[in-house]
């Protein structure tokens, strides 16, 4: 079957089963934007893809920005008046600030209240908070919990480093016939949380075995990083062969029930915009977005320096509840949603793969199709799988100013049918596909 071709239902179940599982084992890693953590994940994810590991040094300059020192985390907990462990690192990771630094002291209520964070409006859960860039240190526990603190001397431990070190990154090349890649990126910082963002990662990571079996036109370029940082030291590195990139995704917050969004990137109309919007209106309740410089990394990529064509595919995207908490877990995501998104994004990739400009071969009145095969009886719609309108709508469009996805959009159709019909125009003789399997809003290129 190809890359792009829709799996049976059971091929789906198992993708989507197999990356539940794999959500399920990288769950327990604390992972921030640097350290063993990071490592650890791309590690697993190496084990069925081939990526390549990159260590950029702490300290390095990425435009506006510098890598920070590595953070380790070992261990951290309260200890209350009665003696009692709170907010332990070791029953969630998420009790613990990202990059706090190491403490070992005794306080006052009063002097450790700054430095907890709770929500009151979701009382039995624990919140996910940062200090990348900023020194400091603090926990994160439920507001039922912070409700219950009473006066008294509290013993805080904090077992962390920031040393000199490096940021990680996974990257995987797959060559395609043409030059020109299509950027799937996806950030693997968060710790145990898994719409955001473990399922945009397992997607990522199923995609990319999928295309890795087959031989695809286009180039593909996956990148697993840190949010942020990550992009913008990858972007730095790679500043001079950003040329090649023609169109990309980012993908996040994939397995929540909500339906399927797509994010429009800066430009609005490159062929991504048109391929998602296309695939997800024919797919059923959809959100569609105008891009705004707030989300994720396609920030970065869509930044008027670069101007990158990279959208974004999710799901509720930053808009669930549970979203920065503990409440985020195993039994929010689904296996059926992750096979969906990820069958949404091989449709998508198969419009960009599949499209072409093409010429009618008998272009003076309508051709005889009833003599090659493609006629059916009186009242058919279809012969041999493929829809009568369907032909008609390319034949008239193939004048070879219009893409097979101009005639989808033209005709009210989806591309699948589309692109059927004009592989069975191929084979009878009356089409032939133009030199460029470009789409519309190609000429721009990329910056």
């Amino acid at each position: 079957m190809s890359a792009f071709e829709a799996p049976s239902e059971r091929a789906q179940a198992a993708a989507g089963s197999a990356m539940h599982d794999l959500m399920a084992r990288l769950f327990p890693i604390c992972r921030s934007i640097t350290g063993d953590g990071l490592r650890e994940t791309l590690s697993i994810l190496a084990e069925s893809i081939p990526l390549q590991i990159c260590e950029v040094p702490s300290g390095t300059r990425c435009f506006d920005w510098t890598v920070p020192r590595e953070w380790t985390a070992r261990d951290a907990y309260i200890i209350d008046p009665q003696g009692r462990k709170l907010a332990q690192f070791s029953a969630s990771n998420l009790h613990l600030w990202g990059y706090s630094t190491p403490v070992d002291a005794r306080l006052t209520l009063a002097e450790l209240r700054p430095h907890l964070y709770s929500l009151p409006e979701l009382p039995d859960a624990v919140p996910y908070r940062t200090t990348y860039y900023e020194e400091n240190w603090g926990f994160c526990l439920a507001h039922r919990e912070y409700m219950e603190l009473e006066d008294g001397e509290y013993q805080v431990h904090i077992d962390t480093a920031l040393v000199d070190g490096s940021l990680t990154y996974g990257e995987l090349y797959i060559e395609g016939q043409r030059r020109e890649e299509v950027l799937l990126s996806t950030y693997i910082c968060h710790p145990s949380m898994c719409n955001d963002n473990l399922s945009g990662v397992v997607v990522a990571a199923a995609l990319a075995e999928v295309l890795g079996a087959c031989k695809p036109e286009f180039s593909y370029r996956f990148l697993f990083a840190p949010e942020t940082i990550g992009s913008l030291v990858w972007l730095s590195r790679n500043e001079s062969e950003l040329h090649h990139i023609w169109s990309g995704l980012a993908l996040n917050s994939l397995g929540d029930p909500a339906p399927l969004t797509y994010k429009k990137s800066r430009r609005g109309d490159a062929p991504i915009d048109r391929a998602a919007s296309h695939v997800l209106r024919h797919r059923g309740p959809h959100r569609l977005q105008d891009f705004a410089p707030t989300g994720s990394d396609e920030r970065q990529f869509c930044s008027p320096g670069f101007d990158l064509p990279v959208g974004a595919l999710m799901r509720a995207g930053y808009d669930f509840q549970a979203y920065h908490t503990s409440l985020d877990d195993l039994d929010l995501v689904s296996a059926d949603q992750l096979a969906d998104s990820l069958a949404a994004a091989r449709t998508i990739l198969g419009v960009l793969e599949q499209d072409r400009y093409c010429r009618n071969l008998k272009p003076k009145g309508e051709p005889q199709l009833g003599r090659r095969g493609l006629y059916g009886q009186t009242g058919a719609s279809r012969t041999g799988g493929v829809d009568h309108l369907a032909l008609q709508w390319t034949l008239n469009l193939a004048d070879g100013s219009h893409s097979l996805l101009d005639t989808a959009e033209r005709a009210g159709m989806p591309f699948a049918e589309i692109c059927a019909a004009a592989s069975a125009l191929r084979g009878a003789g009356l089409l032939e596909d133009l030199d460029t399997p470009r789409m519309h809003g190609d000429s721009q290129g990329a910056n």
